[in-house]
């Protein structure tokens, strides 16, 4: 705790700094307006009366990167002001996660073409409500110092949840900017055994010049989570009446768990940089602008017969042609399972010990270094250069280290694990224009374990008119034949074991999506063949399908709007053809009734409504916390979830650079079959008040 502190007041302190070395924040003037330059000027010049400080306009863009090769996307500024009460809900913006209940909390989604695995661990892919890769970050370049400050809370000291999110941004110049980011989480839960804290501290930096550029990160995560098993007997929810009459309480913190003194904690850090070097030529452009004096040009541009006084400016411009491109990042993820009062015997949770009954305490790291060189020979450097043609290569080195089962050593040396990985690639790619865009990304693994690995992947997006609407089409796919991750095919502890290669996965998506903004209609459909996919089956223990498994899946996002009144509606179908090794619900449903307006001159926008998320039943994965992953429920003791809707009664609102919102969340607790779980034995919390308030500053 004390290293976060220190951490914590480290960044703030810094950032403090920043603000006081930005050139230029604000532009003095004087009483006629004429700008005066403070180095010419008396030390007691702000203290006059006939000057003023004028701040300057705000303007900054944000940018995401493509982790592989580095490239930019230029994304919206956060400043969303419609469903900022859903921004810190575990399920999601739409409702799409299943989770174990509390804030930060494991979780998985439900909409099968959503499962990604981009973390570095397995163990950290549950945690993607609070952990982010390099590809998930916003930076930005503003002309004025950027601040971003989040706050939720809901419910109170004993068993309520809390969130504090900053965000800092900073230019030197126009060119180089860096600042940091903190993300608090403490969420004490309503059930016992259930509290989880989570810290993230970061530091960033870019620069973007005509000839170099770069982005760089740092970025330390500790997720700590106590693990209770979930609650013993579902009627304490979905029949409390029958405990009642039984003598049981069902006060959430009463409901007996599971497990006692169990937790999982992950420490993962990385750093990681991108950066190029742009080689090209300059070249003259002519540019023609009427004069603002009124006078004769002194060159009429070639235009004899204008009678509008013309003035031509010529300027260079450098355009690069080709670029050398260097991507590096360095990961270390820690993770420890702890348990100091499990039930033995008959009793207990497990089918196998291999070290000592009673109590658990499992670890395992793992690091790894990746360097991704490339050359690129650019898009648009001339009139035939139609698209840019990538070439590069990739080594990764992973080193796992994982506890020694052999119960006749004394001491129990850590097992080390090495592993290589060399691919080369290639991507094809058009961003450039407004109406085609694709790339096609491809690479093949040489030597180590990416011996007989490949994956392409492309997409390609068309825009067009289409009477006076806009119409966006969207076509992705890709290819890939690859070995399940490490820990899928090694891993040693307490209670689970194993030691298996494994045959490669197979797997084949294609996917398409429609998008037409006047009708407010978007439409995705896609389908995927795996063979020999790859889970976590009834006995926590990974296994291959050896078929294939097919997924067919549809969403259909329509918006509806009279006046005030809008109607927001997204229907999720999908159908796996095999439901006992990958059972997927059959409909996910999202519905936001709300009316919006803006009020007081037009300067605060209100968002008044209630949403509605629901799902058809299916068995839903179960929670495993010795494994800190979800699988399938155990064939004994199996039990359908859904066909209960959540609902939330909620008030948003946007005055200039703040937004809050107020919401009732699950206000229907307690109703209908009060089948209130996402997650087997783990109920979501009742009838809960949650706050939110955003601060956005710009100086």
């Amino acid at each position: 705790m004390k290293r976060i502190l220190l951490t914590y007041i480290f960044l703030l302190v810094a950032g403090w700094i920043c603000v006081q070395a930005q050139i230029n924040p604000t532009t003095l003037r004087d009483q006629y307006g004429n700008q005066i330059d403070p180095s010419t000027q008396p030390d007691n010049l702000q203290d006059s009366t006939d000057v003023e400080i004028e701040s300057i306009p705000p303007k900054l863009y944000m940018w995401q990167l493509d982790e592989l090769l580095g490239e930019r996307t230029i994304i919206p500024a956060d400043t969303a002001n419609l469903n900022f009460q859903n921004t810190n809900l575990v399920e999601g913006m739409y409702g799409h996660y299943n989770y174990t209940g509390n804030l930060g909390a494991p979780r998985q989604s439900r909409l099968f073409f959503e499962r990604q695995s981009k973390a570095h661990t397995l163990f950290l892919e549950p945690m993607s409500s609070f952990y982010f890769t390099p590809g998930d970050f916003k930076f930005t370049n503003s002309n004025v110092p950027y601040t971003n400050l989040t706050y939720y809370k809901a419910g109170s000291k004993l068993n309520g949840e809390e969130r504090f999110k900053s965000y800092f941004s900073v230019n030197a110049n126009k060119r180089f900017a860096f600042g940091f980011n903190i993300d608090y989480l403490y969420g004490r839960g309503y059930y016992q055994n259930q509290a989880i804290s989570h810290f993230n501290a970061g530091l960033f930096a870019s620069y973007i010049g005509e000839k170099y550029q770069m982005q760089a990160m740092y970025n330390n995560f500790y997720m700590k989570m106590n693990e209770n098993g979930g609650i013993t007997d579902d009627r304490y929810i979905t029949r409390p009446e029958q405990m009642a009459q039984e003598g049981h309480t069902f006060d959430a913190s009463s409901i007996p768990v599971y497990l006692d003194q169990t937790s999982n904690r992950n420490h993962d850090f990385y750093i990681y940089l991108t950066h190029r070097y742009r080689m090209g030529f300059t070249r003259e452009t002519v540019k023609i602008e009427e004069r603002k004096d009124g006078n004769k040009p002194l060159k009429a541009a070639n235009d004899t017969t204008s009678t509008v006084p013309m003035d031509t400016i010529v300027t260079e411009e450098y355009v690069p042609v080709t670029s050398i491109i260097h991507t590096f990042k360095i990961e270390r993820s820690r993770r420890h399972f702890r348990s100091g009062a499990e039930p033995t015997g008959e009793n207990s949770l497990y089918e196998n010990t291999y070290l000592q009954e009673g109590s658990s305490s499992d670890s395992t790291v793992a690091i790894s270094i990746k360097n991704t060189v490339g050359i690129a020979l650019l898009e648009g450097f001339n009139k035939y250069a139609k698209a840019g043609l990538t070439a590069y290569v990739s080594h990764k080195m992973s080193k796992y280290t994982l506890m020694n089962l052999d119960t006749t050593l004394a001491q129990r040396p850590s097992l080390n694990y090495t592993e290589h990985e060399l691919f080369v690639g290639g991507e094809l790619a058009k961003r450039q224009g407004s109406l085609l865009h694709y790339r096609v990304n491809g690479e093949i693994g040489l030597a180590g374990k990416a011996a007989g690995q490949f994956r392409v992947n492309g997409g390609i997006d068309l825009n067009f008119h289409l009477g006076k609407d806009t119409v966006n089409f969207f076509a992705r796919g890709y290819v890939s034949n690859t070995l399940p991750s490490f820990y899928m095919r090694h891993y040693h502890s307490n209670h689970y074991s194993w030691d298996d290669d494994m045959s490669k996965e197979f797997r084949t998506r294609v996917e398409g999506e429609l998008n037409i903004d006047r009708w407010r209609t978007n439409l995705k459909a896609g389908m995927e063949n795996i063979k020999n996919y790859t889970y976590f089956n009834s006995h926590g223990l990974p296994q291959q399908h050896s078929g294939s498994v097919q997924v067919l899946s549809a969403v259909l996002r329509q918006d509806f709007k009279l006046g005030i009144l809008h109607l927001d509606n997204e229907v999720a179908w999908q159908k796996s053809s095999n439901e006992s090794v990958l059972p997927l619900p059959d409909l996910s449903l999202y519905h936001n009734l709300y009316i919006l307006g803006k009020v007081f001159k037009k300067v605060l926008t209100i968002q008044l409504g209630a949403d509605v998320r629901y799902f058809t039943k299916y068995y839903a994965p179960a929670y495993q916390p010795a494994l800190q992953q979800f699988q399938l429920q155990p064939e004994e003791n199996r039990v359908e979830l859904g066909g209960y809707p959540i609902v939330n009664v909620y008030a948003n609102l946007h005055l200039k650079r703040t937004r809050i919102f107020v919401m009732m969340y699950h206000v229907n607790s307690g109703m209908g079959n009060r089948n209130a779980f996402l997650v087997p034995h783990h109920p979501i919390n009742s009838r809960l008040l949650k706050l939110g308030v955003s601060w956005n500053f710009y100086d």
